[in-house]
């Protein structure tokens, strides 16, 4: 069965598949280059005093904090902390600005109405609404991902909206010559042809929901990774702060990389359905 499917594939194929695989490869491996060449010209900078580690902090010193806060059993706690919100607000901004989309579609007098309500509450910095969610529901991990959510839940809307709205008219048309009604429209035209729009609007709602948290945690949270930065920034530690700053970093990366990875699962499986 292998030799008929390798018989099956061209050697100009093949070539190419590794082409292909060679440029992933020399991607990765500069990505890498570049990210150890920074942090090699930032210790040396530390170390000879071109720039001052007490207010840039060094390499070797993120290690030794970091160490600090796993032996004092606070790393985890604080990473935990942070994700945890972050990942409720990013699914509840997903699902919920995902299904007000799909009301103001099913609706164009609704999607009228609220047009100028969506372009004003886009244009608003929700941050200055912190203050009022702390005040409406307290200071405590509710508002916080109440903050995320609002962060990302119009620019959400918008997107995934606008999505639906460029869908190829025609293909509705002929579906609906077929008797096809409104739900059977959405499920079987609107929201496959979407489906990109929904998932730039999942990675665009991985930032926005990180900002989200990260802000409410600098005003009222006692645990996070926020809450770290602030202190560290109280007390002048701030090997604490480039730490926390890293690990946010890597934190969101990876979170990015977990939507990418289901982006990819589901267009396999669409694929195989096909």
């Amino acid at each position: 069965m292998s030799k008929i499917k390798n018989q099956a594939i061209s050697p100009d194929h093949i070539n190419y598949l590794k082409k292909v695989r060679r440029t992933k490869l020399s991607i990765l491996f500069t990505q890498i280059i570049i990210a150890v060449l920074f942090f090699l010209l930032w210790e040396v900078l530390a170390r000879y005093k071109v720039i001052d580690p007490f207010i840039t902090s060094q390499p070797t010193r993120v290690i030794k904090t970091l160490v600090n806060l796993y032996n004092e059993g606070n790393l985890l706690r604080h990473i935990g902390v942070t994700c945890l919100e972050t990942i409720i607000g990013f699914v509840l901004g997903t699902i919920v600005g995902t299904g007000l989309a799909i009301v103001l579609w099913w609706s164009e007098f609704l999607a009228k109405v609220s047009e100028p309500y969506l372009v004003v509450l886009n244009s608003l910095p929700k941050i200055a609404l912190a203050p009022i969610f702390i005040v409406w529901i307290g200071a405590g991990a509710t508002a916080i991902i109440v903050m995320a959510l609002a962060i990302s839940l119009i620019v959400t809307v918008l997107e995934v909206l606008n999505g639906f709205l460029a869908v190829d008219q025609e293909k509705i048309k002929l579906v609906k010559t077929f008797g096809a009604d409104k739900r059977q429209v959405l499920t079987k035209v609107v929201l496959p042809s979407a489906f990109p729009v929904i998932v730039n609007a999942l990675k665009i709602n991985v930032g926005l929901s990180w900002v989200g948290v990260i802000v409410g945690e600098f005003l009222v949270s006692k645990a996070g990774i926020g809450y770290l930065i602030v202190y560290g920034g109280q007390v002048f530690q701030l090997d604490l702060v480039m730490t926390s700053v890293l690990i946010l970093a890597v934190a969101a990366a990876v979170m990015y990389q977990g939507v990418v990875y289901v982006e990819k699962v589901l267009i396999k499986n669409n694929t195989h359905s096909h």
